[in-house]
């Protein structure tokens, strides 16, 4: 950074820079614990045995670096290639009209709020509402470090059992609705499409009941031909900024697919059979009737606090999940 010719070339400076930003924010906390340890050592040495509140408190400090360390060891965790990136997270809704269609807005409220405690930044860039009520499916963009490392244990079937709000006979239903989470690729990522395989549609964004909530054609709709591949933003103010975010989240998309590629090509080699997102194989029930439960049918995990988990409390099922992975070695 110090050679004179380093700032003019903008683009690898900025590389650089956010490489040395990203070095620091994992080595300075691990400095900072290593300090805190040799300052409680220091004092543990000169302790007296009859000095209780300063006993209790070298304990209160301790326990503390002791969640810092189980939290930085957890971070460890997260080292796969796009583990720091932000997320685009999607959610559609299944079979079962009406009552599908509101565990979307369900899940949706707890996602909102699980990035909210986080600090993450959310943005709503595609959503189309049911006919009666609820969301038929949503788009969003999560932007924050790690969004994508911790939310990718997210990506599956969600069930819902619980008695109809929609039923007038008040009859216990199960609905699913899907969620899949693709890492924010960085701008200058490995990847080619040509403007000839892209097709690009105008149209007015849309609200609740179909109802225009745009008298100017500013949604976007871009097509992939090659693949089929489609991404939409109808949620900026601008045409050209509903293009820019559709083509951010089309090029995840494309760049998903050919990691997907690369992946079965090498399961098949070892001859790995892959579980793939489909309705039966849910990661996750959530029983609202006869009784409270969350149940992660990969891990186990499990509480009764429903209210807590739709609040956006999915901490300790993240977590499960990926200590489970971590223990069995394997990348998602």
């Amino acid at each position: 950074m110090s050679d004179s010719g380093f700032w003019s070339d903008s683009g690898n400076s900025t590389k650089v820079v956010k490489q040395l930003k990203s070095l620091k924010a994992t080595v300075e906390p691990w400095e900072n614990v290593c300090r805190k340890h040799k300052e409680l050592r220091e004092l543990a040495d000169i302790l007296k045995e009859d000095d209780e509140e300063l006993i209790a408190d070298l304990n209160k400090n301790i326990q503390d670096l002791l969640g810092e360390l189980d939290r930085l060891e957890f971070k460890t965790f997260l080292g796969g290639e796009f583990d720091k990136a932000g997320a685009i997270l999607s959610i559609n809704a299944g079979a079962g009209g009406t009552e599908s269609c509101d565990w979307v807005s369900m899940l949706l409220r707890m996602y909102t709020r699980y990035a909210e405690n986080h600090g993450y930044n959310i943005k709503t860039t595609d959503i189309l509402f049911g006919e009666e009520a609820g969301i038929k499916n949503v788009t969003l963009i999560i932007e924050g470090e790690y969004a994508f490392g911790y939310l990718k244990a997210e990506r599956g079937v969600h069930r819902l059992v619980r008695i109809s709000p929609f039923d007038a006979n008040k009859r216990r239903h199960t609905s699913f609705a899907s969620v899949d989470v693709i890492p924010e690729v960085e701008e200058d990522v490995d990847l080619k499409i040509e403007d000839k395989d892209l097709r690009i549609d105008v149209y007015r964004s849309s609200g609740p009941g179909g109802q225009s909530v745009n008298t100017t054609d500013s949604a976007v709709r871009i097509t992939h031909l090659p693949t089929g591949t489609v991404a939409q933003c109808q949620n900026e103010r601008s045409q050209y900024q509903n293009k820019h975010v559709a083509f951010t989240i089309l090029k995840a998309r494309i760049y998903k697919l050919e990691l997907e590629k690369r992946e079965e090509k090498l399961l098949q080699k070892y001859g790995i059979d892959k579980k793939k997102i489909e309705w039966g194989s849910q990661i996750r029930s959530y029983v609202m009737y006869p009784y409270n439960l969350v149940k992660d049918h990969r891990t186990d995990h499990e509480t009764g606090d429903v209210n807590k988990v739709m609040d956006g409390g999915i901490d300790e099922f993240i977590e499960a999940y990926l200590r489970m992975q971590k223990l069995q070695g394997r990348k998602v």
